[in-house]
């Protein structure tokens, strides 16, 4: 097992992994840039680094920064939490070759999953059903017109290098395409280095379920069943659970048996999660594959109780699967987890500040994921996520209950927060009986 690890990232994924490598008894090492000297998570670190000023691409992204730490600390892993460089394969190899675990896939893995048309292609033939696409789109607009008439309108105009809901856009003709292939280009290149853009068969109001994976590196790889992510606004997710309502058990294993099946054939290593889109004739579309621990983990780890940072961390050490899961692991209960951002609940930009009061309700079933306390600043430079507030119970009606009265509970000053917003979601009706789907959220706002 490692001695001593390096945490690559920020806030509450950095306060999450911090709290694990304790837990296990492991050496732990944060990096924070400027404007995160005051959080109160760097306190649970053994060692901390500045790494730069308060820009990502001189702090959280700047290899050659994390790198030289690495060496200065002598850790000999790395966990790059999600975002930043968690999905980097260049950065992993670097770390491999300084002689240190990258905490996650094996970079061939990252790499072929990190482009979306090469990961498509790949899924593809390995057997995963998926919407009609195209290959990468040239800059010939004739080119693009042609291939979007071959998959039929609706399209999304997607970043082959995209991630978390950005780079995604929806477009029902020609001049829409074409504007937006132009609009899209340059965001991809802002947020991911690369302008690769293709196109994919839009499908209206999907449910988005995903698949928990984990692997060992001898071949073996099981699931941890699905979270639903549907709930989604601007194609960001907003609100997951597990299990998914409405949907057949039998449905569910019998695609979770499958991926499992492919990634075992692929010898796919660690942790991912595989994400899908199911339409309403009840068949399931492969979307992309994380290589990563989700954002939304904790849901999962409520249901099953399974550890998912800790069983990274031993899988990426090289126990086998059958060492870090000993035996079958079942359903418990149902588990919601509500993102809470520091954003105008109305307009959705986001709202930087101080956070004059924080504070959560403290009960059984109840748990938050945060990398902040009051008196800490929400800075314009990252991701505005405040905290995650997860809630499990016997049954969906409970966990619902619960996850309204936690909310109601919770006291947020100084920013405007979305809690208003996650209300009238899990409020609705559609949200009450199950009947969601990726629009939502935009029915809701509608009306």
């Amino acid at each position: 097992m490692f001695q001593k690890v390096l945490v690559s990232n920020r806030a509450a994924i950095a306060a999450r992994v911090l709290r694990t490598l304790r837990k296990m008894g492991i050496r732990s090492v944060a990096i924070y840039s400027e404007a995160d000297a005051s959080l109160p998570y760097l306190a649970l670190a053994d060692e901390t680094y500045c790494i730069g000023p308060a820009d990502p691409a001189h702090s959280y992204m700047n290899q050659d920064a994390i790198l030289k730490v690495l060496e200065q600390s002598g850790a000999d892993a790395i966990h790059p939490g999600y975002g930043f460089l968690s999905e980097n394969a260049a950065f992993a190899r670097k770390v491999m070759q300084a002689g240190v675990t990258f905490i996650g896939p094996s970079p061939q893995w990252i790499d072929a999953m990190g482009h979306k048309t090469r990961a498509r292609a790949l899924m593809h033939e390995f057997g995963l059903a998926m919407a009609a696409s195209s290959g990468l789109l040239t800059d010939d607009e004739n080119d693009q017109r042609a291939a979007a008439a071959r998959i039929g309108y609706p399209v999304m105009v997607k970043a082959a290098a995209g991630g978390g809901g950005i780079g995604m856009v929806a477009v029902h003709n020609d001049a829409q395409l074409l504007k937006a292939v132009v609009q899209t280009k340059a965001m991809a290149l802002r947020s991911f280095g690369s302008s690769d853009l293709y196109l994919e068969r839009m499908m209206e109001r999907p449910r988005h379920i995903e698949f928990q994976i984990l692997a060992d590196r001898y071949g073996n790889a099981c699931h941890l069943f699905e979270r639903d992510c549907s709930v989604q606004r601007r194609h960001q997710k907003v609100i997951e659970e597990s299990p998914a309502a409405r949907i057949p058990r039998a449905l569910i294993n019998a695609k979770a048996s499958e991926i499992v099946q492919v990634l075992q054939n692929m010898k796919y290593d660690v942790i991912g999660t595989v994400e899908t889109l199911l339409d309403q004739q009840e068949n399931f579309q492969f979307l992309e594959t994380n290589t990563r621990i989700q954002v939304e983990h904790a849901v999962t780890e409520e249901i099953t109780g399974v550890d998912l940072v800790q069983a990274q961390i031993r899988l990426a050490a090289g126990e086998r699967l059958s060492e870090v899961i000993p035996e079958p692991v079942t359903v418990r209960g149902h588990a919601i987890e509500a993102r809470i951002y520091a954003e105008d609940p109305v307009r959705f930009f986001p709202s930087p500040g101080t956070l004059q009061a924080l504070s959560f309700p403290a009960a059984q079933g109840i748990r938050v994921e945060t990398g902040f306390a009051a008196g800490n600043v929400i800075t314009p430079y990252y991701d505005p996520m405040i905290a995650k507030l997860i809630v499990h119970a016997d049954s969906r009606d409970k966990a619902i209950s619960k996850l309204q009265d936690a909310l109601a509970a919770t006291v947020i000053e100084g920013v405007k927060h979305n809690i208003p917003f996650i209300q009238k979601v899990i409020g609705s009706t559609q949200f009450k009986t199950g009947e969601v789907d990726t629009g939502l959220t935009q029915n809701i706002l509608s009306n």
